[in-house]
Formats: structure tokens, C-alpha cells, sequence
């Protein structure tokens, strides 16, 4: 059975619109230039649970309050499947606190943040950083805000 993630996607009206995205942690991620929705692995809970609490486990603090907009599901690269939400809110990127994750690396056992930073992106950017598997959850969130 493939893994599952469920995810948060924060967007904002500013002069434009803008999308929060998370840099993956860790030493496999340190020199890339490739960003994420805020999600993480569930297996029996509720997806829309599971996003809202692997947000604030990646971001530090609660999601803000609304109605979330159902962005639907997509198929990573490795078959990994990922369903996601977005809503409205605003984040000071300085206050993100991730939780840690632990691996071997360079032969000893160390923690990492699961997210080292996270950043606020204009669609076209947003485009062009995301993982591209998940360009679709952009797409959508332009459908439904149109």
C-alpha cells in the first residue's frame, strides 16, 4: 500500500496572491531549491486531521481558522499519495519552529527539522519551486478562488 500525506496550503491576497511553502530539512535537502505544501504521513486518522496536525507540527503554531478549500489528491513520483487543503491566513516566516526527525548521517545518529524554513512565493514562483507533483494543488486553488 502506497504511503499517504495529507497537507495545508496557506495562501494570502497581498498585491497578488501568495502561497506558503515548506523547504524540506535535513542533508538531502540542504542544497535544493525544492519546496512543498506542509504535510506529513498518516495511516488510520482523518485526512483533514492528519494536515492540520502535521501543520502545526512543521509550521510551530495552529493553522488559522476558516473553511478549508478541498485541493484534492495527487500521486507523487515514488507512488506516494498526497491530498491536501488550503486556507486563508497570513504567517510570519521568522516564527516557524518545525519538529525534528532523527537519521544516520555521516555515521552517527542526528536530528534535523522536518522544515528548515518556509516562505511566502507569488503563484508563478510557487510554480517553479514546488515539488512537481504538486503543481495541481496551485491549479486547483486558482480554480476555486476564481
Amino acid at each position: 500500500m502506497p504511503k499517504r500525506s495529507a497537507g495545508l496550503l496557506l495562501f494570502r491576497r497581498t498585491s497578488g496572491l501568495e502561497v506558503l511553502l515548506a523547504h524540506p530539512g535535513g542533508p538531502l535537502h540542504a542544497n535544493k531549491d525544492v519546496w512543498s505544501v506542509p504535510k506529513g504521513e498518516y495511516t488510520d486518522e482523518d485526512p483533514l486531521a492528519a494536515a492540520y496536525r502535521e501543520y502545526t507540527e512543521e509550521i510551530g503554531s495552529a493553522p488559522p481558522e476558516g473553511r478549508p478549500l478541498d485541493l484534492g489528491e495527487i500521486t507523487q513520483k515514488g507512488g506516494k499519495r498526497v491530498v491536501a487543503w488550503a486556507l486563508e491566513g497570513d504567517l510570519d516566516v521568522s516564527t516557524v519552529r518545525s519538529n525534528l526527525f532523527g537519521m544516520q548521517w555521516a555515521g552517527r545518529w542526528q536530528e534535523f527539522p522536518e522544515i528548515d524554513r518556509a516562505a511566502w512565493f507569488p503563484i508563478p514562483t510557487a510554480r517553479a519551486k514546488i515539488l512537481p507533483a504538486q503543481e495541481p494543488f496551485l491549479d486547483r486553488l486558482l480554480d476555486q478562488l476564481s
